[in-house]
């Protein structure tokens, strides 16, 4: 009965969505609509002069694929806070303040992965290791089991791939930090700036099996395991009790037009079209002027929404985020001898 009615809501959704006169991609009128419409959020300019063929593309989640077993009835009796942010929780884990930035590829499915893995092995190591997991190795080396790299992928099957090949260390594009940083540079999402236009084109990287130069461990030495990996209930409590416990999950959702414009407030939709499956890290919850909200973590650099963050409804929409959360346990010491 309950998948009937989450169904149902859906096809309401998109009934409405496309009832609403068509508004132009990122345009002055799409924003207005939305502002207009006195909803719980604000819209404004987020991308300039940039190609549809990227926008789509960013949207690199293929919904409904290979699903993990399910971690259930995990809150039972756990008493929550109305408000909950991971970054104040853990203030001695810098990666969970982290923005990263896909680039021109659809692989938002790997960063929601490795973000979230980063900050769990963290939260698990009480701030002793503290290391950014390499979306490239991830984006790169799981192959078919994960999808088809830059042109979207599984979240499941990320999780998975981390639990039996591992994944070695690797920060953002540039930065020489780890063994693989990510090779796919951000693009400039306003007029003037000194990165490369976003074009939505390029391939997905080959898989290396060496580190950069000058960095040691070696990159077999540098793996990092998780010890398992599971889907979470779409139950409310069920994925807060998740954070709560074990820090962010990867979480995936449909992403319409009038997300691109996000800039504050609780975001819900209100009009566009279908983007597509996009792959997003919950760092916590609240509610704001009576409206519940997950906090998430975006992968499409500090110049989006705020500051790369967003919050988007909570437990209402059956179309939303909660459709589909993974996440897992690092293998490590600290997590050997807890149980």
């Amino acid at each position: 009965m309950w998948q009937l009615l989450a169904t149902l809501s859906c096809l309401v959704v998109l009934t409405n969505a496309q009832s609403r006169p068509p508004l132009q991609l990122l345009s002055d009128e799409l924003v207005d609509y939305v502002n207009k419409h006195n909803t719980t959020w604000k819209a404004g300019h987020n991308f300039y002069h940039v190609e549809p063929s990227y926008l789509r593309r960013l949207c690199g989640t293929i919904l409904g694929g290979p699903k993990l077993p399910q971690r259930v009835s995990f809150a039972e009796d756990m008493v929550l806070p109305e408000n909950f942010d991971a970054r104040e929780h853990w203030p001695n884990c810098p990666t969970i303040k982290e923005i990263r930035d896909q680039g021109s590829c659809g692989s938002c499915w790997a960063f929601g992965a490795v973000e979230a893995i980063s900050d769990r092995i963290c939260i698990l190591t009480n701030g002793h290791v503290n290391v950014e997991v390499s979306a490239e190795d991830m984006l790169t080396c799981c192959g078919d089991q994960c999808g088809d790299g830059c042109n979207g992928g599984f979240p499941a099957e990320a999780w998975n791939f981390w639990t039996k090949q591992g994944l070695v260390s690797g920060g953002l594009y540039d930065s020489h930090v780890g063994c693989r940083p990510y090779s796919i540079p951000p693009c400039e999402h306003h007029v003037n700036g000194s990165r490369p236009p976003c074009t939505g084109e390029g391939d997905t990287p080959k898989c290396s099996k060496i580190c950069e130069p000058g960095y040691t461990p070696s990159y077999r030495e540098d793996k990092h395991y998780g010890c398992n990996s599971y889907s979470v209930s779409n139950n409310e409590k069920e994925i807060m009790a998740e954070i709560y416990k074990n820090g962010p999950v990867e979480a995936a959702f449909s992403v319409f037009s009038d997300f691109l414009l996000y800039k504050s407030g609780v975001y819900q939709h209100v009009t566009g079209e279908m983007m597509g499956g996009h792959a997003v890290r919950i760092l916590g919850w609240g509610v704001e002027n009576d409206t519940p909200y997950w906090l998430v973590g975006n992968s499409w650099n500090t110049d989006w929404g705020d500051n790369g963050f967003f919050k988007i409804l909570r437990g209402r929409d059956h179309c939303g985020i909660e459709s589909e959360v993974v996440a897992g346990i690092p293998c490590t010491e600290q997590y050997w001898k807890r149980i």
